[in-house]
């Protein structure tokens, strides 16, 4: 009961008291009323409130570190240190090194970048796996961010496909294993020590083939054998378990895959110290958060988490804030900004026209060229056109099997194939050296799409094109947001989107979207938390 003495603001409540939950209610409302709030507090309050259970920070920890309040506030602890003598140099040096490279970094204890892989430390069998594929010097993500993941750090990386991040997460994970195998091998059922989550299978076999390769080569200069599972949906669980069941120190896994041996308790995260989420905002886009949020939960102690991203909208900002440990942010080529290397073409095609004008952009440039269609429909329709016109093209869309698609992507790669048709999800994270130029026979709901696309052309070095058909099918805000970079990347703007108004077009330095609506009343939440809603009887 409530003390006589205590005045009546201390009325205890929970459990231990013996008020009834609507008295509890009632006194708590009292309280709130006491304050009487204007509406516009009361608004600002409400989303607040909203933003954070959006951002839900706490679920991103494991169930246990959640039961107990254990936060961590210290990055974890490696052996890895960085040569001495640039450890000895200034601050300003490295600032002037970032500067050449475009390398823009934020957060606190910034580990130096480093501009060899030799002094990086990695061992002999890794560089001259780097340079039998022809890779002579680190990039700009691979300069800062591997010091950094070697240091222990957590790291949200802005980079688009092909600037070489996947090495920045694939090595460190293959040195931290080598390091965990030298103090006591693995035994069985043991692991994965590393694991690595992508959007896509394709960008999970590609990333787990590059794993492979180098602990090959380690292998083959007398260094423990290091094991790598790759558990992505279209592969039998049998083929996947059996990597398993041997003990393995790193997995390369799809959301999906992973969740399902997660809950079978055939994977176990025991022991795992390292996540890497690769392209992590097309991982959100495709509805993945839930997924991603309920594989933390099964960690068991501390982890180095790294994010990587090639735009960085709010919502992947909150989730980061959530599951990193002061976190270094490196920024090459700015999130949202098409890489400047690409020269965009962009033109008014009505939709019966597309067909015939799309032949007539194949003339631009000489192959590989790479065709994204919003719908497997369209993609399946141009790659029937294509052939009927004699070119040597192949499709790829999440309705052909695995096999199909591998077997597309590879006769396109091996220059067999001079046109990929496909959709935006079949294609994500694959990478093509030599594209000369892109055609988006539409324009994409989401700019960020349009990024990712267009990125695939002017890689290292080359110039690329990419041609994009617009319609009065398009939707407007889309419009708005590619006339905006388009500006931004120095483009050419069309006149059908000249007359299109952007809300404020000196405001483009500053950056931020506007929803157009304020969170408490957003559509695409709403439809979110139905949606969850309905799933908690499954």
């Amino acid at each position: 009961g409530a003390s006589p003495s205590g005045d009546e603001d201390d009325i205890p409540l929970g459990p231990q008291s013996n008020i009834s939950l609507l008295d509890q209610h009632q006194h708590l409302k009292e309280k709130a009323e006491a304050r009487k709030e204007s509406a516009k507090e009361k608004q600002l309050k409400e989303e607040e409130k909203i933003l954070e259970s959006v951002a839900e920070g706490r679920a991103l920890m494991s169930v246990k570190e959640m039961a107990k309040g254990i936060t961590y506030d210290d990055p974890i602890k490696t052996s890895w240190r960085a040569p001495r003598y640039i450890l000895g140099m200034s601050e300003a040096r490295h600032d002037r090194v970032r500067k050449k490279y475009h390398i823009l970094v934020e957060g606190e204890g910034i580990p130096p970048p480093i501009k060899s892989f030799k002094e990086m430390k990695f061992p002999a069998a890794i560089l001259r796996g780097l340079k039998k594929k022809g890779i002579q010097q680190p990039t700009p993500i691979q300069i800062q961010g591997i010091p950094t993941i070697l240091s222990g750090r957590d790291m949200i990386g802005i980079a688009f496909t092909g600037s070489g991040k996947t090495l920045v997460f694939t090595l460190p994970v293959i040195m931290f294993c080598l390091e965990q195998e030298k103090r006591l091998p693995f035994s069985k059922r043991e692991g994965p020590y590393g694991l690595i989550i992508c959007p896509s299978r394709e960008l999970a076999r590609q990333t787990h083939g590059i794993i492979e390769y180098y602990c090959r080569l380690l292998q083959e200069d007398g260094l423990p054998p290091l094991r790598c599972a790759l558990c992505i949906g279209g592969m039998s669980v049998k083929e996947q378990m059996e990597t398993i069941k041997h003990g393995v120190h790193m997995m390369v896994a799809t959301p999906g895959r992973l969740m399902d041996l997660l809950q079978k308790k055939m994977v176990s995260l025991d022991i795992c110290r390292y996540l890497a989420l690769d392209e992590a905002d097309r991982m959100i886009d495709m509805g993945f958060e839930g997924d991603i949020r309920t594989i933390f939960s099964y960690f068991k102690g501390q982890r180095q988490t790294l994010l990587f991203s090639a735009t960085m909208p709010k919502k992947i900002q909150n989730f980061a804030k959530s599951a990193l440990v002061k976190p270094i942010t490196i920024n090459v080529g700015r999130a949202g900004a098409a890489s400047l290397d690409v020269v965009q073409e962009v033109e008014y095609v009505k939709e019966e026209a597309k067909m015939v004008y799309l032949l007539e952009c194949l003339q631009k440039t000489p192959p590989p060229v790479l065709i994204f269609a919003e719908k497997k429909a369209d993609v399946d329709a141009i790659h029937e056109y294509l052939l009927l016109k004699g070119v040597e093209a192949v499709a790829i869309h999440g309705g052909k099997d695995q096999e199909e698609r591998t077997k597309a992507i590879e006769a396109f790669r091996d220059g067999k194939k001079d046109v990929l048709v496909a959709t935006d999800v079949a294609s994500k994270g694959l990478d093509f050296p030599a594209i000369q130029h892109v055609i988006n026979y539409d324009m994409p709901e989401e700019i960020e799409n349009y990024v990712h696309r267009i990125g695939r052309t002017g890689r290292s070095g080359n110039t690329g094109i990419a041609t994009t058909f617009i319609n009065k099918a398009c939707d407007e805000s889309v419009l708005m947001d590619l006339k905006a970079l388009l500006l931004e990347a120095k483009q050419k703007v069309p006149p059908v989107l000249q007359v299109l108004h952007c809300g404020d077009e000196t405001m483009l330095d500053i950056g931020g979207g506007g929803l157009g609506h304020r969170i408490t009343d957003c559509p695409k939440l709403e439809a979110m938390q139905t949606k969850q809603v309905s799933n908690i009887g499954r």
